[in-house]
This record gives structure tokens, C-alpha cells and sequence, in this order.
């Protein structure tokens, strides 16, 4: 094969997503037809599965290909679903939809690689921002995910769980805050002026390293450690 066609092939993985299939899972089949109608106005955005049961939505998820999943944070049995759903389907973003009382919840939830937290409550606008994000493959971090995550690193200090700080170099601590800041693989690579790859493997030692399993567990770690200078997002 030509050269040429190889590197129009291989930059084609990695052009950013223009369109994004959805899944919503809740209680109320009202909201969930609400929210599609809402939703289907959007050329981009397509809701491919709508189910009020967890049974439904993994059987549907079978045969039916998505790119996020919009759920319910009050959902039955919503951890199991979740952990399957990432076992299986690791390649779909996971977005919970929920009110500022279900903060603690939240917080139980945050270490499964959730991409982020929507009031349902809140501006229309804020969703439409979550699923541009996790089309980007990023954490939406909206001032509900903030409040979660300091929420989160205070019940783990009353609990005095917090591990021995590890010794991060430079490079480790100026990637934590680009993601804090929101930014891609590819500038963080421009910033640093190394390579993706490095920065992609940088990610997951930090991972390895910190004990933790997400870009949200990183993220915690390193307000708790104040590594980082947090501010609420816009």
C-alpha cells in the first residue's frame, strides 16, 4: 500500500468524533422521551437506546453499538451496572445525571471512570457541554464535578485513608494540571514538546503509581496533595 494512503488511513483513527449515539437509562420513561426529543434536535447526536431497566439496556447494548451512556444516578442497583458496562464496553462514557443533593452518592461512584456529573436541575446548555467533552474523550469538569471531587477527598481524609504521597517529577506534575486545565493528549504533547505516546504513557504510570484506575482518581490525588490549583469550571 502506497504510503500516502497509509497516512490518510491511520490519521483517519484519530480525526475527533463529529457524531456521538447515546444510551439514556432512567426511571421515568417521560423524562427519558423529553430528553431524547431534546436531544434529537442536535444533527450530531443521535439516541440509539432509551431504557428505564438495567436488563433492558445491557440486553439492547448486545447488539446496538453506543458511544455514551446518560443514566440516572438513583438507579437500582447502579454500581453492578456500571462495573459490567466498563468490563464489556470499555470504549463507552459513562455521564450521571443527578441533583446537587446526590452529591454522596456521587462520590461512591467517582473512582469507576465516570466522565462526568449533570443536574438535572441545571441548564440544558451544561449537558450539551458534557457530551461535546466526552466526544473528545475528556472528563467534563463543570462546577457539580468539582464539588463531587472535594466532597470525595474529604471523606477520604476523615477516614485518614490518604496514602503516602508518592514523588512525582516535573513532567507528572505539569500533565496533572493540563488535564485539570482540559487538555487533549495532543496538547499536552505540543506544550511539553514530547511525543503523544509519551504523554499517553506518562498518563497510565501516573495511574500505576497513584493506585488508582481513572483520569478522576489522578485528578484527586493531586488536589488532595496540592499538586494542582483547582478552579471551578465555566
Amino acid at each position: 500500500m502506497p504510503v500516502i494512503q497509509t497516512m490518510l488511513i491511520l490519521s483517519s483513527y484519530f480525526m475527533p468524533v463529529t457524531h456521538i449515539k447515546l444510551a439514556i437509562l432512567d426511571n421515568y420513561t417521560l423524562f427519558i422521551k423529553t430528553l431524547k426529543s431534546y436531544l434529537s434536535e442536535r444533527k450530531n447526536i443521535t439516541v440509539a437506546i432509551q431504557s428505564s431497566n438495567e436488563y433492558d439496556l445491557l440486553q439492547q447494548l448486545k447488539h446496538t453499538q453506543i458511544d455514551a451512556l446518560l443514566v440516572d444516578i438513583l438507579m437500582p442497583a447502579l454500581t453492578d451496572t456500571i462495573i459490567l458496562i466498563r468490563q464489556e464496553y470499555p470504549r463507552v462514557k459513562i455521564l450521571l445525571l443527578g441533583t446537587d443533593q446526590d452529591i454522596h452518592i456521587m462520590c461512591d461512584l467517582l473512582e469507576l471512570g465516570i466522565y462526568g456529573f449533570i443536574s438535572k436541575s441545571g441548564d440544558p446548555e451544561d449537558l450539551l457541554q458534557a457530551i461535546d467533552a466526552v466526544k473528545e474523550n475528556r472528563v467534563y469538569r463543570n462546577r457539580l464535578f468539582t464539588d463531587v471531587l472535594y466532597e470525595n477527598t474529604q471523606h477520604e481524609n476523615s477516614r485518614n485513608k490518604a496514602k503516602k504521597e508518592a514523588a512525582l517529577n516535573d513532567r507528572e506534575k505539569k500533565i496533572l494540571q493540563l488535564l485539570w486545565d482540559e487538555k487533549s493528549n495532543k496538547d499536552i504533547a505540543a506544550q511539553l514538546f514530547v511525543s503523544i505516546r509519551t504523554v499517553e504513557k506518562t498518563r497510565q504510570d501516573l495511574k500505576d503509581k497513584l493506585g488508582v484506575r481513572s483520569t478522576v482518581g489522578i485528578l484527586k490525588y493531586a488536589i488532595k496533595n496540592k499538586i494542582i490549583l483547582p478552579s471551578y469550571g465555566g
